[in-house]
């Protein structure tokens, strides 16, 4: 596989040079540029996305559209967009380790189950068109916000509650399960998702919940980074640095999450819900 890329210059009193990317793959050549104001427009989007996903999820309904923008390929927005977003991730798991708010083993064992759902959710969505699929979430949405609305107490603060630590593997397991099938079978609000089925099932608080979905996130990009990278579906000279967007918002935005508690995020839930809703109704019409 061939791969070139061109190195940004810039001069004093002189324009940013393009940052172009060629590939030669067997499925045929592509010749990309990206000018330097796209990539800053990528990178703010990027930083924004970052900052949702690392509160209350969803970062990918802003950060996947961004490549999509500069004009990436489809294979390729994605593979940039999981790497770029591995990297956020691993920043607010970070932040929230220090501020003691990951619960490892609903973490890990939800992580494993969204690796098993994942591939499930991929196989199953052969048998379905995409417009029924998105019919089906387009449905949900409401009773999912209405149940948000309705819940008050839903992972407030001080009212986690405690579980037998072998329920809670096997009902993280579930939980991880279903939401990979779900992000195998659509993907966007995955880890909105995540955070809805541990303040639910499990009990724990929503900061909490949306510590332990982050890590849980980027143990399952980590094996879809791996392959798309290999794949040479990541495209580094735009990605590497929309990844130091991510790793920034997403540190800030699980400062935020610490400091505001359960309410700031169950406001942002609401607007990663929106946001899903809107995608899907222009995506359908």
């Amino acid at each position: 596989m061939d791969r070139s890329f061109s190195i940004l210059y810039f001069y004093p009193d002189e324009k940013y040079d393009t940052i172009t990317v060629h590939y030669n793959k067997q499925m045929g050549d592509f010749l990309m540029s990206v000018d330097f104001g796209t990539l800053l427009i990528v990178c703010a989007l990027i930083f924004l996305a970052g900052f949702i996903d690392a509160i209350a999820g969803g970062g990918g309904l802003i950060s996947l559209p961004a490549y999509l923008f500069a004009g990436f390929p489809v294979h390729t927005a994605i593979g940039s967009n999981k790497f770029s977003s591995c990297a956020g991730l691993a920043s607010a798991g970070i932040k929230y380790l220090k501020e003691g708010k990951v619960r490892m083993s609903v973490a890990l064992w939800s992580a494993l189950g969204c690796i098993v759902g994942a591939g499930t959710g991929t196989r199953l969505g052969l048998y379905f068109s995409d417009r029924t699929l998105r019919m089906i979430v387009l449905a949900a949405l409401p009773i999912v916000a209405l149940f948000l609305a309705t819940r008050k107490d839903l992972g407030a603060d001080g009212k986690e509650v405690v579980m037998d630590r072998k329920k809670e593997a096997i009902m993280s397991t579930v939980i991880g399960m279903a939401v990979g099938m779900y992000d195998g079978l659509i993907g966007p609000g995955a880890g909105t998702f995540l955070i809805l089925g541990f303040t639910t099932f499990i009990g724990i608080g929503l900061v909490e919940a949306s510590a332990c979905a982050k890590v849980s996130n980027m143990a399952s990009n980590l094996t879809s980074v791996l392959i798309l990278a290999f794949s040479g579906n990541v495209v580094y000279s735009v990605a590497i640095p929309a990844a130091v967007c991510s790793i920034v918002g997403s540190w800030a935005g699980a400062k935020v999450a610490v400091k505001g508690g359960g309410k700031r995020v169950k406001q942002f839930m609401y607007v990663v819900l929106a946001l899903l809703f809107i995608k899907l109704v222009t995506e359908m019409f």
